[in-house]
């Protein structure tokens, strides 16, 4: 099954609406003076990294080519725009058959980025690439943001599985995304069946507290659940009494019981009392899973416990402290005038504030040392230099309105671990600093 093949799961018929109401006042007026046809550059970037973070990892990318591709202005849309006299019956009519028929560039989903990369590029007229601006920074900054998150937590987990289970903890379409994005970011599995059935992603899931209250006995509710699922199951062992639980639990699936799970209490002493007592009942196998408001710095006191996987909620879905990367969308080049054959001029912001930018169509690469490490990210306009040549970042996603280049989520994921390697090794540090390789423009 194709995902695409799915629709959108959306108030409203298309991704047109996902937008800002001046993107289409701005569309009005350009096309009123004429330089709505202009050939323009857009670029996505960020001006700096979260604060304390080393390195930001690029999410939704797959995403925003399905937002791309579903941007359509129907009778529906047209007619809510009529009734809010947001643009004139000019701006309707060319609405009415807009389709993004530019160009694409951007880093692969899964990449790092840092302060200045050019995340993407948007090539085509000012008209059809201004109204493109809300719904692709909606999509990068939230699921960068996750994606970031996640890696960090993967990090600390040092291998052990992370389970995304966020869903009850954001927005219901959100929880969607950002169980795509962590997969992205090293999470293994998620709780949310609309994620898996959307993207493939490993679900999993148990019971919950309740099910042991709404049982006469602890034991009740062990024994119901083994009979239904089997002794492989994971088990919920702090309701009441933990050192009980594990007892009955053995008691009931036996030695080879699947896991335990533990949501409260000190996890580190209490997953070491665990871990002990399950070996002293034979049941040397059972993992034990931990939950509770974990994030990183959690998972990273955990290093040393017997815990063999992590259920990660809130801080996950919420970006760790940081739900958005403050990824911006500038115009960098338009043509000098409407004539396709006018050459490109390199605009850029100039006030003060620290919200200036840096004019001019954008390639990126990845300098490397001898052994293989990264040293500097470098940006520049113009030609490659032939040492960078084979080190460039960004590949052509769409190409005159078609997208060329989607792919699984698995090698998005593939990606970023692979990227994440190549990295510097104070890039996994929890301490806070500065990004791990340095912004160079060429």
């Amino acid at each position: 099954m194709n995902p695409a093949d799915l629709g959108l799961p959306v108030d409203v018929p298309s991704t047109a609406l996902f937008t800002d109401h001046y993107e289409l006042t701005m569309l009005q007026a350009a096309l009123a003076n004429g330089t709505a046809d202009r050939r323009s550059v857009f670029e996505v970037f960020t001006r700096r990294l979260p604060e304390g973070r080393r390195y930001g990892v690029v999410g939704g990318t797959g995403r925003v080519l399905d937002a791309v591709e579903n941007f359509r202005f129907d009778a529906a849309v047209l007619e809510f725009l009529r009734e809010r006299a947001v643009v004139d019956m000019r701006t309707l009519d060319w609405l009415s058959s807009y389709r993004f028929s530019g160009d694409i560039w951007g880093y692969p989903e899964g990449e790092v980025y840092f302060p200045g990369s050019p995340v993407l590029r948007v090539e085509g007229s000012f008209a059809e690439c201004v109204l493109l601006e809300t719904v692709i920074l909606s999509i990068l900054n939230h699921d960068s943001a996750i994606a970031a998150a996640a890696s960090r937590m993967a990090s600390a987990a040092g291998g052990r599985p992370l389970i995304e289970m966020g869903a009850r903890r954001t927005h219901e379409l959100a929880a969607v995304a950002a169980s795509r994005a962590a997969y992205v970011g090293g999470f293994t599995s998620t709780s949310d069946l609309a994620a898996g059935f959307r993207y493939g992603i490993p679900t999993v899931g148990t019971s919950a507290h309740a099910f042991t209250l709404v049982h006469d006995t602890e034991r009740d509710a062990f024994q119901a659940q083994v009979t239904s699922l089997g002794s492989g199951t994971t088990l919920l062992v702090d309701t009441y009494d933990v050192a009980e639980a594990v007892r009955t639990a053995v008691e009931v699936a036996g030695p080879g019981l699947g896991a335990v799970r533990i949501d409260s209490g000190d996890l580190l002493l209490v997953a070491h009392r665990v871990r002990q007592q399950l070996d002293e009942l034979g049941a040397t196998a059972t993992k034990i899973v931990v939950t509770s408001d974990l994030d990183e710095y959690a998972i990273a006191s955990l290093a040393a416990a017997p815990v063999d996987a992590y259920g990660v909620g809130t801080q996950l879905v919420t970006g760790s402290g940081h739900p958005t990367c403050s990824m911006v969308y500038k115009l960098v080049a338009r043509a000098a005038s409407a004539d396709p054959k006018a050459p490109l001029v390199a605009v850029a912001k100039k006030s003060s504030g620290g919200k200036t930018s840096i004019g001019g169509r954008k390639w990126a690469a990845r300098r490397k040392d001898a052994d293989g490490v990264a040293e500097a990210e470098v940006v520049g306009t113009g030609a490659v230099p032939a040492a960078l040549a084979d080190e460039q970042l960004l590949v052509q996603l769409v190409k005159a309105g078609e997208v060329v280049a989607r792919e699984s989520l698995e090698a998005a994921r593939d990606r970023h671990r692979e990227a994440l390697a190549s990295l510097p090794l104070s890039a996994t540090q929890l301490s806070r600093g500065e990004a791990v390789i340095p912004t160079e423009y060429a």
